[in-house]
């Protein structure tokens, strides 16, 4: 008899779950602005993420942009605009990803999406020490604004990208 319980109550669960899960994807189509970039952001999310993980560092760095070199502080209202459309729909799927997507990921894919739009960009590496332990860290620029990573206060730039 208690077995029997035992299935009725995780089959609740199960469609209590799944009611969740629908509901929630139900939330996310019905409220997401941008489905372009949304699904633009997951791909290369995935993308650069299988990157990291597979292709060596410096074959990786040769795709990044010209090292060394940053964009300039002046963008139309309109590049501004549109990397504030990027800055939502990656952070958007980065927080909801299932794989890990930190500032690297975030930041390439942010600077992919900018590039097709001709948009100029600059990636910002830096490291610092945290409790005895370096830690790295990864932002990106367009003009005067910062799309992903905030502004890298407190992190000592190490490298810089424009792309």
């Amino acid at each position: 008899m208690s077995d029997n319980k035992d299935n009725i109550s995780s089959e609740n669960g199960f469609w209590r779950t799944s009611d969740l899960t629908i509901a929630k994807l139900y939330r996310f189509i019905k409220y997401t602005r941008f489905w372009g970039l949304i699904f633009r952001a997951l791909l290369l999310s995935a993308y650069y993420r299988i990157c990291i993980l597979l292709v060596k560092p410096k074959k990786l760095q040769k795709r990044w942009g010209v090292e060394g070199e940053e964009s300039g502080p002046d963008e139309s209202m309109e590049a501004y605009q549109y990397a504030y459309k990027v800055a939502y729909a990656v952070d958007r799927v980065c927080t909801r990803t299932s794989w890990e997507s930190k500032c690297l990921v975030r930041a390439l894919t942010a600077q992919h999406i900018l590039k097709k739009k001709k948009i100029s960009s600059t990636m910002y590496l830096g490291c610092k020490m945290d409790e005895g332990k370096m830690v790295a860290h990864a932002w990106l620029r367009v003009g005067k604004m910062y799309v992903t990573g905030g502004n890298g206060e407190g992190y000592s730039m190490v490298d810089k990208f424009r792309m």
